[in-house]
């Protein structure tokens, strides 16, 4: 009897497939078109030479920004069709080992990069290492405490994600304690997107009257969070307390004293 061949096994998909994917969808969409609006508003009027956009080629966080240099940083040839639409320059490299030097960055553009990579923290590092004191990080990322977050999770059990299923929700509180410890401090912050998550473009065109709503009672529940943090340069602190020296006084002279004090210097 002649055994049957096993098939080759399919090579996994990429990680960022499903999610470039999920960006052509109607969710997609108003995720990128609400992203686009905040981080214009956040590095408008951040400044400096050197500014840089890891991953999602789909949108330019940097377009309200007016540095003379925008690099967008992708992890492999394949999107670089994508980036040719807006006037950047394309670096092929790893945001687990950023390719630029030690303080040398003064923006720097994370749009969903934490949730897609094996050791976030690792990538917050590396931001930490590259950007200069008084330099600013945005990062954005789904918000798990949102009906999105909730539809993701139940549906995870049922095998069919809302969400791309390679991405992990981080939590905003988990991500402030990162980036306070790596010695930034948080400038401000803001949450969106409060449509229900459905899949329909028509579906979704007719919850417009949520974004008022969300932003006026349930603010902190929305789908997606943009937080904007500055590093700070760790100062010297003196050991001990200082020693107070008295400076004595100058005595004042009436001018006859003053005049006998001259005539006494030139004899």
């Amino acid at each position: 009897m002649i055994p049957t061949p096993t098939p080759p096994s399919q090579s996994p998909a990429p990680p960022w497939s499903s999610w470039e994917k999920w960006l052509q969808s109607p969710p997609g969409k108003y995720v990128l078109t609400w992203e686009q609006k905040c981080f214009g508003q956040i590095v408008t009027d951040v400044f400096g030479f050197y500014a840089v956009q890891v991953g999602m080629p789909q949108m330019n966080a940097l377009a309200e920004n007016r540095m003379p240099l925008q690099a967008l940083l992708l992890q492999s040839n394949d999107s670089l069709a994508q980036a040719a639409q807006f006037s950047w320059h394309p670096i092929e490299g790893n945001p687990n080992e950023l390719p630029f030097a030690s303080e040398s960055i003064d923006l720097l553009v994370l749009p969903h990069v934490l949730e897609f990579a094996a050791d976030p923290h690792q990538i917050l590092r590396e931001a930490e290492r590259v950007l200069r004191p008084e330099g600013r990080l945005v990062i954005s990322g789904f918000n798990p405490a949102s009906l999105w977050g909730v539809r993701q999770y139940l549906s995870r059990l049922i095998g069919s994600p809302y969400l791309p299923r390679d991405g992990q929700f981080i939590s905003l509180i988990r991500v402030k304690d990162w980036l306070q410890l790596l010695n930034f401090t948080l400038d401000r912050g803001h949450f969106g997107c409060y449509k229900l998550p459905l899949q329909g473009q028509s579906g979704m065109a007719r919850m417009d009257f949520l974004e008022p709503m969300g932003n006026r009672w349930w603010p902190i529940f929305g789908a997606i969070f943009l937080v904007s943090a500055i590093k700070r340069q760790q100062g010297m602190r003196l050991v001990g307390q200082a020693q107070a020296k008295r400076i004595p006084t100058i005595p004042q002279l009436s001018p006859a004293a003053e005049r006998n004090k001259l005539k006494q210097t030139k004899d």
